[in-house]
């Protein structure tokens, strides 16, 4: 065999192999949610057999109607989706120009300031919680999704200034000296010049912030008291007994119910992701 036919050969062999993995990851990531979606059209009387059929051999609808008769399971959505959303557009805004400070002025305070963004995303959940609560307690905010939301921002904003640093630091400096030569200040510049270009980093950012605010349980559980102001997450906690019995099909058919609005919004985003990159490499 040849030197190329040798190295055609092993080309191949290495894309086999690289594909084989990536298949392998895939049926690892969708597993639950396949799983998921049959226990969910799954029959009481399947969901209690000694050897359950991996996909249902009657699917039957039972199981979301029991979920909507057991609890309130659009308002809670309606209330998950004010709050992702609210912390999505408020967390992007305010990250966009902290980011394009701290990565177009290099001094000793932007270095500080982003030592204390990697700190603060090390603080867990538990160190913090007790603080916090009498924080929205003073401000009248515990049992409120205004407070939530405002948790959520401020949860989320490191991250999301974080990341966005890596997209402006991306923009060359010259477009934005062009810029500055026709005259325009440094608002007119960021808006008109450097934010179309940040469009893959702000879908990116706001997907992140969607999906970790949509799925958040334990500030939700601590500082959501009101049935009518409790988010989806805290409402699915409710199928499971008080020894921790589950009603597995309602369960899983509301879980199912809470998990389409994150892929609705990935999906939805994911055009918009790609676009913006095709867009910011012809702008750049």
């Amino acid at each position: 065999m040849s030197v190329p036919a040798r190295l055609r050969a092993r080309r191949t062999a290495g894309r086999t192999g690289q594909y084989l993995a990536l298949l392998c990851y895939l049926v690892f990531l969708a597993f639950p949610l396949v799983w998921l979606v049959s226990t969910a059209f799954k029959s009481p009387r399947e969901l209690g057999s000694i050897d359950p059929a991996w996909l249902p051999v009657h699917p039957t609808l039972d199981n979301f109607r029991a979920a909507f008769d057991a609890q309130p399971l659009l308002h809670s959505a309606l209330n998950s989706l004010i709050v992702a959303g609210s912390a999505t557009v408020l967390s992007v805004a305010l990250a966009v120009p902290a980011a394009y400070a701290l990565a177009r002025f290099r001094s000793r305070m932007s270095t500080v300031a982003n030592g204390w963004v990697l700190v603060s995303q090390m603080f867990p959940f538990v160190l913090i919680i007790i603080p916090l609560f009498l924080v929205l307690k003073n401000l009248h905010l515990i049992d409120s999704l205004g407070g939530l939301i405002a948790v959520y921002v401020v949860w989320n904003l490191p991250f999301s200034l974080w990341m966005l640093q890596g997209y402006v630091r991306a923009v060359p400096v010259t477009l934005e000296e062009a810029a500055a030569m026709d005259g325009a200040g440094r608002l007119r510049t960021l808006v008109s010049v450097v934010l179309p270009l940040l469009a893959p980093g702000l879908v990116a950012t706001a997907m992140f912030t969607f999906v970790t605010a949509w799925n958040e349980f334990f500030f939700a559980l601590v500082l959501l008291k009101s049935p009518e102001n409790q988010t989806m997450s805290v409402i699915l906690t409710r199928f499971l007994g008080a020894e921790g019995a589950a009603d597995l099909g309602p369960l899983a058919a509301a879980s199912l119910m809470a998990t389409v609005p994150s892929l609705l919004f990935f999906a939805l985003l994911q055009r918009r992701l790609v676009g913006g990159m095709l867009a910011g490499a012809v702008k750049g």
